[in-house]
């Protein structure tokens, strides 16, 4: 069982940056994939970034490449999502997922453990 906690959401301008973080209790992090998504009301949960749980390979989605980073701390058991260049569309309610022993690749379905989320509102 892994529990997740987001935090680092909040209010910036456009342009601006946020550093997003996700804390996940148990001993065995370093064993799971990590992946962030996102949602908005109304829209489908989409993939964001994810690290493997091996390598460390990352994938991105094509709207946020070049502008996030993820990357993970197995010792802190945390992975990050740094967000730079912020644009309003990247407004939306961003969650963490843990898939073991996965690719970090943007299949939802891959992911057994997801956080609650954390509330980002980029304004122009």
């Amino acid at each position: 069982q892994v529990q997740l906690v987001e935090s680092g959401g909040g209010l910036v301008q456009a342009g601006g940056s946020l550093r997003l973080s996700c804390a996940a209790s148990g001993r065995t992090f370093s064993n799971y994939a990590m992946g962030w998504f996102r949602q908005t009301p109304g829209k489908e949960r989409e993939f964001v970034a994810g690290i493997s749980w091996r390598y460390g390979n990352t994938y991105y989605a094509d709207s946020v490449k070049g502008r996030f980073t993820i990357s993970r701390d197995n010792a802190k058991n945390t992975v990050y999502l740094q967000m730079n260049s912020l644009k309003p569309e990247d407004t939306a309610v961003y969650m963490c997922a843990a898939d073991w022993h996965g690719l970090g690749v943007p299949r939802l379905s891959d992911y057994d453990y997801w956080g609650q989320g954390t509330e980002v509102t980029v304004s122009s």
